[in-house]
């Protein structure tokens, strides 16, 4: 994780959470979305993840973005990469990104984006919970990667 371009406009940025199966993989999906080929986008977590969550793809095809084949990975199956953002969505990746790239010129900024897996209750109550995270994640997104 070396070199950067410049905080304003990376071109190569990592979503990062503890899993990789609800927040890191609808931020990446959605910039993707927002910004297309002009930024080159990855999602990791801390620890092994399971496949990716039910909710998060209901919420994400709502949009059209298809999630159903994302498969999660950990940091240390992307270490041979470098990113110029980081973007940590969970204290637990926030503490393990700062330490990883304490001596390299990484930006590491921090969304503190609630978990929507700890909602419980109707699906449709746990459904709108993943809205919202779908949504925090698009208005941070949209402001801070503008076209």
């Amino acid at each position: 994780m070396i070199a950067r371009s410049g905080p304003l406009d990376p071109r190569h940025v990592l979503f990062l959470c503890s899993l990789n199966a609800v927040r890191s993989p609808i931020a990446a999906a959605l910039l993707r979305h927002v910004r297309g080929s002009r930024v080159l986008v990855q999602s990791a977590g801390i620890r092994t993840g399971t496949p990716i969550d039910g909710f998060a793809v209901a919420v994400m095809g709502e949009l059209g973005i298809d999630l159903k084949d994302h498969q999660p990975q950990t940091l240390v199956e992307l270490e041979d990469q470098s990113f110029e953002l980081v973007v940590t969505l969970s204290p637990e990746a926030h503490h393990q990104a700062l330490e990883l790239t304490r001596t390299q010129a990484v930006t590491v900024e921090y969304w503190p984006i609630p978990d929507p897996t700890a909602v419980d209750g109707p699906r449709e109550a746990r459904l709108d919970a993943y809205r919202a995270v779908r949504d925090a994640l698009l208005k941070r997104i949209r402001a801070r990667f503008p076209k």
